[in-house]
């Protein structure tokens, strides 16, 4: 299941796993498209980590991170950063960029 965090909760949690964050805003076309993607995939590959943080509520956290639209995915692996997509995605380069990090 998708989980919508804060910074708090970002900052506290486990990245060591392969894990996948997407800033979102919640009056963005785009962002609310992505979101159906997003649900699919976690349905299929539950096993992956998928969470939102929301753009406009979490300003430090965004700015820290380099952050500047939305929707943005940024992919983590072993507590780093290892791929950033911005904009909507399809979900076969979605998909392939997880299965890239499973294994």
């Amino acid at each position: 299941m998708i989980k919508e965090i804060t910074q708090s909760e970002f900052d506290d949690m486990d990245r060591s796993r392969p894990m996948l964050v997407e800033f979102y805003s919640k009056n963005c076309g785009p962002c609310k498209m992505l979101s159906f993607v997003l649900k699919e995939i976690d349905k299929n590959m539950p096993e992956f980590l998928i969470c939102q943080i929301d753009f406009d509520a979490n300003m430090e956290l965004k700015e820290r991170l380099g952050v500047t639209g939305f929707p943005t995915m940024i992919f983590f692996k072993d507590s780093r950063e290892v791929l950033r997509m911005e904009g909507l995605q399809q979900k076969p380069a979605i998909v392939k960029a997880i299965e890239s990090l499973l294994h």
